[in-house]
């Protein structure tokens, strides 16, 4: 039963911290510099091993999908296969948790060490919202980049199908695009899309409530970023099953 309360006491307080730093954006002062410099950090530095998810991801389904497509006589459909699957499910979800475990620990063990040195209080102390300057930047900066991100996975993802389907299943290059690009509709580009603003708001905002909330000196700091990634995966794991259910119900 304590474990229950103990839950929910958690659930409450990251409730009223995302929604304090979403409040926190709609008043000055305004740290666009600081918002800027994160989605460098969240963007730029995670770009390469999202090429790389992509990329194989996109290769291990068209050999995945080669066998079962065969034996119906329908191979041609391996660039609808890869490019429905990625768009709509594989390229968010895969990217949401590679982003987890690079951003959300670096998140969480940044905050984690400010914390433990006292620099969040120092803050406090001369007059700085720590909620505004560290909290707010860093959500709206994974909420941003994530979609982009998903974006680059999916196009290294359809990538690695090409070739895939090229060199292993001697699939021709206009017929694998073609049946790529006309099978994708509007709805799933929709779908592909907001997925990642969902994920990228739950990362940002985990990261940071459980960096914040450190304690226990430096052996703290590594007990939040474990619980930061390990919780940020779950629930992007379960927001990817809802927000699937809700745009499935407008969609049929």
């Amino acid at each position: 039963m304590n474990f229950f309360y103990r839950a929910l006491y958690e659930i409450q307080e990251y409730t009223l911290f995302s929604f304090q730093a979403v409040r926190s954006l709609f008043r000055k002062p305004r740290y666009f510099e600081d918002i800027l410099r994160q989605m460098e950090i969240i963007g730029t530095g995670s770009i390469f091993i999202v090429m790389l998810t992509g990329f194989f991801t996109g290769g291990v389904l068209a050999l995945q999908s080669a066998k079962s497509l065969k034996s119906f006589g329908a191979v041609n459909l391996t660039g609808q296969l890869v490019a429905l699957s990625l768009v709509r499910e594989l390229g968010p979800v895969l990217t949401a948790l590679m982003i987890a475990g690079r951003v959300g620990a670096g998140i969480a063990s940044q905050l984690g060490s400010m914390v433990v040195t006292q620099q969040i209080d120092a803050m406090r102390g001369l007059g700085t919202d720590p909620t505004k300057k560290l909290v707010a930047p860093r959500v709206v900066a994974s909420t941003a980049m994530l979609p982009l991100l998903t974006v680059v996975a999916d196009l290294f993802g359809l990538v690695g199908g090409w070739i895939v389907s090229l060199y292993t299943l001697r699939l021709n290059t206009a017929l694998y695009w073609n049946t790529a690009l006309r099978s994708l509709a509007y709805n799933d580009v929709l779908e592909g899309l907001m997925k990642p603003l969902v994920f990228g708001f739950i990362i940002g905002t985990i990261g940071c409530y459980f960096g914040i909330n450190t304690t226990g000196g430096t052996r703290g700091v590594g007990r939040s970023t474990t619980q930061a990634v390990v919780t940020a995966s779950i629930l992007v794991i379960i927001a990817d099953f809802f927000v699937s259910k809700i745009v499935l119900e407008f969609r049929y």
